[in-house]
């Protein structure tokens, strides 16, 4: 747990909370997982460090476990929580998708890493 946690990067709000591993903004709506010892995401080589939800690296070709149920658009039902990812790729994405992957079902798609979990 946080001593203390960071303001809102969206709206500066002090009023964030932590729910599991994410830092929560209840004025804008905004999740975010904390920097682990107030470092960027850049590892020594400059090169940029996903991380998942619970702080795991990850790389290219990783096998990876969604963890919260996640809506698709044109389609009746969403992808459920627990379902395997096989293979990512990662991708400087739009709008903070940066895990490319092909999910049985449902085709080719981009996903966030703040939604998986390293399997």
């Amino acid at each position: 747990m946080l001593e203390n946690l960071p303001p809102c990067p969206k709206c500066s709000s002090e009023y964030t909370y932590e729910m599991n591993a994410l830092v929560v903004c209840p004025e804008c709506g905004n999740e975010w997982v904390p920097a682990v010892g107030g470092a960027e995401d850049t590892s020594v080589s400059g090169e940029r460090v996903v991380r998942d939800s619970v702080g795991n690296v990850l790389s290219d070709g990783d096998t990876v476990t969604v963890v919260k149920a996640l809506k698709v658009k044109g389609s009746p039902s969403g992808i459920k929580a627990g379902t395997k990812v096989r293979n990512i790729r990662l991708v400087d994405g739009v709008d903070g998708h940066d895990i490319d992957c092909k999910i049985d079902g449902f085709g080719a798609m981009q996903l966030k890493s703040s939604v998986v979990k390293k399997a």
